[in-house]
């Protein structure tokens, strides 16, 4: 578990019955590894709040929200743009031995490994999935060019199968 860019190890059984709330902050160097990792220009504040809660069948419920400071490339421009990515998640953390279920629509899962939770990596991906897929710098357009469908080099076989 450890060698994520972020890590952040929970002890499952040191959770209190009655739960308890966590706050994860990225440094300096974990959020320039993040932006390593995400392919980004930068990351900086990354800030996760979670509420953890012991359920009935023996895992953990978790509920956060994550707000991080991104820098990106404008997918037209390349030029910086800044961003706040904001998320809000929820997973469950598994007990031990536990199977995650084949249930695409239900909750996260997130499995233990020898009684840990590597929180910090569950951030992580929360993280890249409130990038912003197509980052566009204010007043970015395509050049005339790529609007002109006669550069399009499929353009000229629009027309053959017209029999």
């Amino acid at each position: 578990m450890s060698g994520t860019e972020f890590s952040r190890p929970l002890r499952v059984s040191a959770v209190p019955a009655p739960g308890q709330r966590l706050v994860l902050e990225a440094s300096a160097e974990e959020c320039a590894a993040l932006a390593a990792r995400f392919g980004i220009l930068s990351v900086a504040g990354l800030r996760a709040e979670m509420v953890l809660r012991p359920d009935a069948a023996g895992g953990i419920a978790v509920d956060g929200t994550l707000s991080a400071r991104v820098v990106q490339a404008c997918v037209v421009s390349l030029e910086p743009v800044a961003q706040v990515a904001r998320d809000e998640f929820a997973f469950r953390i598994l007990p031990e031995g536990a199977e995650p279920t084949e249930d695409l629509e239900g909750e996260d899962e997130v499995e233990l490994e020898n009684g840990i939770a590597e929180l910090g990596e569950v951030v992580a991906q929360y993280l890249s999935l409130a990038l912003d897929p197509y980052p566009r710098a204010e007043g970015a357009e395509l050049p005339d060019a790529a609007r002109d469908d006669s550069a399009n080099p499929f353009a000229a076989l629009r027309g053959m199968n017209k029999e």
